[in-house]
């Protein structure tokens, strides 16, 4: 697993294996940035579930202006931290994990969504790539529908399995088109309805 493109790129990231944790492919999230690529720099990346971290580092290096990191799992952010000081986003000196231009949350995500409530967060691009076997999507979506955190332009990227199906719509967000690499589906949700291209 490798930073795609950016400041990073090339970079090997490090991944932690588990029954529940399982890395974004690098033909996903290079198939994924290549659909987003002109709208990442100085944009608002939400990554959930974030696992190694890989998505919104990709998006740091593509010179998102903000990435928070959602992750529970405490070996997980362990190796978030790892793969930031890899990509020199974290000085491994510095005595506060901490940086203008990224947060890592230690949290579940409904959780989370609550504290970048309070702390008046909004964010233009959202990714959620839960473990599949949890069927947290319906959940997770809901809530995001009736967060303020989601900028009224933000776009919600869902990774599942093919074979799970995701609803047209969770509240005001609408499904706007599917694209299948492999067996997995990247699911873009918005507020409006786009073309389906």
């Amino acid at each position: 697993m490798r930073v795609i493109a950016g400041s990073a790129k090339s970079t090997p990231l490090a991944s932690l294996k588990g029954a529940k944790l399982r890395p974004t492919l690098d033909r996903v999230r290079e198939s994924l940035f290549n659909q987003i690529a002109g709208e990442i720099e100085g944009a608002r990346f939400l990554d959930l579930f974030a696992g190694s971290g890989a998505m919104g580092i990709e998006a740091l290096s593509r010179g998102a202006a903000e990435v928070v990191f959602v992750e529970l799992n405490s070996r997980a952010q362990a190796i978030i931290y790892q793969n930031l000081v890899k990509c020199r986003f974290l000085d491994p000196e510095a005595p506060e994990k901490k940086s203008k231009h990224w947060i890592l949350l230690k949290s579940n995500v409904l959780h989370a969504l609550k504290l970048l409530t309070e702390r008046h967060h909004q964010f233009d691009w959202v990714y959620l790539d839960p473990p599949y076997a949890d069927n947290v999507y319906e959940e997770t979506l809901t809530a995001l529908a009736h967060s303020p955190v989601l900028d009224e332009s933000a776009t919600v990227i869902a990774e599942h399995h093919h074979k799970t199906s995701l609803a047209e719509n969770y509240g005001r967000l609408i499904l706007n088109k599917t694209r299948r690499i492999g067996d997995t589906c990247l699911s873009f949700y918005g507020f409006a309805e786009r073309a389906k291209t």
